[in-house]
């Protein structure tokens, strides 16, 4: 308890700041407050207490930032890579730096726990650094020769960009997001979400001390109806990156279309993990069990769909409802807490609706299901049994600790249920059988897969989905291929006969 309670005293200290200057916008540099003066509030769902107060941006508040970026733009999308690079090496330093302050801000604005949040801003570090490394050879292209001509590609960065993050683990999302565009030259407008907006404000408040120069990287703060309409039909801005659900991903197409914008999309998932009885059945409890219950299950690669053989479906699934059982929930500071705090009182009211249209659907509870305490937003990690892929809970992404399993039969009827959902985001395979993974593999739809394996990230791989999961790669290459405008000169090789007219 000891180890708690210091912890809660050091939050306190951080989150001191915020409660007394609030959570204002930084435009050209500057701390400003919304040009209207309104505010709102932040409020921490440990105990639905007020953080800090809010700068609430709008149309007036993005223009002023755009207009900031476009400035930057002159200068920034002209450096050369090399110093690019070196600035943004600094920036990571920087954030490890604070990376306490970082893991504990979030802890209280979004309710993950400290035990997965203190790597926040080492993640968020090593995207700075991954992409700073890519810089110098950002604009390089491909030399292509034909007898009587040579044409050399390069690539240029596109311009100001919007970023909208989520609210689920802002601070590595809005680094995974805003360190290629960067890297590629581009200057940013950040829109973060506004359930959790504090660590963003630590973000260009970091990366402007650590050398990064005003107006590159632009805070507003907001509503998605307010701030972010306005930075997605903003004329001035090249492109929109979002991170959220596929019905906002919708919307913002739709906005930014009459302007031409570029959009890349990563949007929700209902992901299934696949588990054959050859498989080795105690590490794919774990991995099941991880990626469903860990970060609070709010991320968009969550297993939330568990489809296991009908031959070992019921002794797996009560192996995953021992784990569930077992799996301490509590404050986000507390190290052996696992799972926090939902994000918000809309949101677990939200989560805790699919409880009762579960059991009216015919599924069982086989784990949780019910709110934990009076205070705050805690809801017990819960699995659904006896499910079938129709019900809401197999369907429509829920984003909490939920987890419905689906027995199947074979290949078939695996494949069939997988991909019988709106999303492809990701999905998870269980098979010591290597020929049936490739089978399984090549008929999924889904952006990513892993197979005997968790979410493990590798940053030069492509991140993304397909259907209603999303549009467009992030990673290696495919980020700077979103945030950069390929172009092609022609040189010839020797003198050729220009057509003549009209002689």
């Amino acid at each position: 308890m000891t180890k708690l309670s210091d912890n809660i005293a050091r939050a306190q200290d951080y989150m001191a700041r915020f409660a007394k200057e609030g959570v204002m916008n930084r435009i050209g540099g500057q701390t400003v407050p919304a040009q209207s003066g309104e505010t709102f509030q932040t409020i921490s769902p440990v105990d639905l207490k007020p953080l800090a107060q809010v700068a609430k941006g709008g149309a007036a508040d993005i223009d002023a930032a755009v207009a900031a970026a476009q400035k930057a733009f002159a200068t920034w999308g002209r450096m050369p890579g090399a110093e690019r690079r070196k600035i943004l090496h600094q920036v990571a330093d920087a954030i490890e730096a604070r990376a306490e302050e970082i893991a504990f801000t979030e802890c209280m604005d979004t309710g993950q726990v400290l035990r997965f949040m203190s790597k926040a801003a080492l993640r968020g570090a090593d995207n700075f650094r991954f992409f700073a490394d890519k810089a110098p050879q950002a604009e390089d292209g491909q030399a292509l020769r034909t007898a009587n001509q040579m044409n050399v590609t390069s690539r240029r960065p596109i311009g100001p960009v919007g970023v909208i993050t989520p609210w689920n683990t802002p601070f590595m999302l809005s680094t995974w997001k805003i360190a290629p565009a960067l890297a590629a030259g581009c200057t940013v407008v950040h829109k973060p979400a506004e359930f959790s907006p504090m660590t963003a404000r630590l973000l260009v408040e970091i990366a402007e001390d650590a050398g990064l120069p005003p107006g590159v990287l632009n805070l507003v703060n907001g509503m998605g109806e307010d701030a972010g309409k306005a930075l997605t039909e903003h004329p001035g801005i090249k492109a929109i990156a979002f991170v959220g659900e596929s019905r906002t991903g919708s919307m913002i197409m739709a906005q930014g279309a009459k302007t031409l914008k570029r959009v890349h999309f990563e949007l929700g998932g209902k992901n299934p993990v696949i588990v054959f009885d050859d498989a080795d059945l105690d590490r794919a409890v774990d991995a099941a069990t991880f990626m469903i219950y860990s970060l609070n299950g709010e991320r968009c690669t969550s297993s939330s769909r568990l489809l296991v053989q009908d031959s070992i479906y019921d002794d797996f699934t009560a192996r995953v409802a021992e784990v569930a059982n077992r799996i301490k929930v509590g404050h986000p500071l507390d190290p052996d807490t696992v799972v926090g705090p939902l994000i918000h009182p809309e949101h677990e009211a939200k989560v805790l609706s699919y409880f009762d249209r579960a059991r009216e659907q015919g599924a069982t509870i086989a784990a949780g299901g019910e709110k934990v305490g009076e205070e705050g937003c805690f809801v017990r990690p819960t699995l659904f049994t006896g499910a079938t892929n129709d019900m809401a809970i197999a369907q429509e992404e829920i984003f909490g600790p939920v987890l419905t399993a689906i027995p199947f039969r074979d290949e078939e009827d695996a494949l069939s249920i997988a991909n019988d959902v709106d999303y492809g985001l990701a999905a998870y395979l269980w098979t010591n059988d290597l020929n049936r993974a490739m089978r399984m593999t090549d008929r999924l739809e889904a952006g990513m897969m892993w197979v005997n394996s968790e979410n493990v990230r590798h940053l030069p791989t492509p991140f993304g989905g397909v259907k209603a999961s999303g549009i467009g790669r992030d990673g290696g290459e495919w980020s700077f291929d979103f945030y950069m405008e390929t172009v092609n000169v022609s040189f010839p090789r020797q003198l050729h006969k220009v057509p003549k007219l009209g002689g």
